[in-house]
């Protein structure tokens, strides 16, 4: 399970170095500034479905547990990416496509594989004239169950004084050789039944919920091909993403149906560097470019959010499921284990 925390994440970074002319550094034979506007669009469905998923799937209930009473819960998310993000346009590129006025349409990572399209370069840097074609990558839609961006997790709830919860996600840094990451997050429910008078004497409960999740990842890049068009030393990318959400939670409690929901605010930040020398040669050009740490791209995501679900109680083992609408319509379901 560790892994598969890191899964979409994974096949994201990789999907570039599958797709791509040379892998990831393909879309560096643009301009610095097209190169960045280009690998932008192109994984920005990805960033957001995964700022979306991680603050999804915290909790199946309102109700807070007893004095150290806890939980442990395993659940599968999905942010779905609609299909209008699955093609971009980009227009006023300087190095790119200049014979049809600069405007390129490919896909994004949330494109089919085959999408991608042969884009021509000229521009001129440091007095030097570079010509020459480069591969923008295709999407890896066809890999992505329902177009979906899964985000796995484990989790713990533990319940504190005054009718409150802590709950924590947790992966220490973990992964191979090429690829390490690493999660954290923390989330507070505070359940506020009692400020309503007589409703702590119903099955209705009522929460306030934070969360933070941040996590990490660093994937080296291989050279699979040297001697090509491209030669890689130190070749990196670090990736960390920073996701939060408060919301108001509900839920009616019964001895074995429970019905669930929120309305709240979901957000955050991430960012992707890739770092190394990278010396390009030119089909056309008899001098190479070097370029060193080439990308440092920022991405985010925020919006309100509703969610709608419900729990089937056997006992200590819980399965729950539920959807929430948001800019990433989200979907999640999982089964947990709960001692109060």
């Amino acid at each position: 399970m560790k892994k598969n925390i890191f899964l979409f994440l994974l096949l994201i970074v990789t999907a570039i170095n599958t797709n791509a002319q040379n892998g990831p550094e393909g879309i560096l034979f643009a301009s610095s500034q097209d190169a960045n506007r280009l690998t932008k669009a192109y994984m920005n469905p990805a960033m957001k479905g995964l700022i979306y998923g991680m603050n999804n799937g915290w909790y199946h209930t309102a109700k807070v547990h007893k004095k150290f009473g806890f939980d442990i819960s395993i659940n599968l998310n999905g942010s779905f990416i609609p299909s209008k993000d699955e093609m971009f346009s980009l227009s006023n590129l300087t190095s790119v496509n200049q014979l049809n006025g600069g405007n390129i349409t490919s896909a994004t990572v949330a494109g089919s594989e085959n999408d991608g399209v042969l884009a021509t370069v000229e521009f001129q840097e440091n007095g030097i004239t570079y010509q020459g074609t480069f591969d923008m990558p295709g999407g890896i839609k066809e890999d992505l169950p329902l177009n979906a961006v899964p985000t796995p997790a484990i989790q713990a709830s533990l319940g504190l004084p005054f009718k409150s919860d802590i709950i924590l996600r947790f992966v220490p840094k973990s992964g191979s050789d090429d690829v390490k990451g690493s999660l954290f997050g923390v989330g507070f429910k505070k359940e506020i039944t009692d400020w309503f008078g007589p409703l702590d004497k119903t099955p209705l409960h009522v929460s306030l919920l934070a969360t933070y999740t941040t996590m990490g990842i660093d994937y080296n890049i291989v050279d699979d091909n040297p001697g090509d068009n491209i030669d890689i030393q130190n070749g990196k990318v670090d990736f960390n993403l920073n996701a939060y959400t408060v919301q108001a939670i509900a839920s009616l409690n019964f001895p074995i149906i429970n019905v669930y929901g929120g309305v709240g605010y979901t957000g955050g930040t991430s960012s992707l560097d890739m770092l190394g020398t990278y010396t390009i040669d030119y089909n056309l050009s008899p001098t190479p470019r070097q370029l060193i740490d080439p990308l440092n791209l920022d991405f985010d995501a925020s919006g309100f959010r509703t969610t709608l679900g419900a729990r089937l109680s056997l006992g200590f083992f819980k399965i729950f499921a539920d959807y929430t609408l948001q800019e990433y319509n989200a979907v999640n379901a999982g089964i947990a284990f709960s001692f109060r």
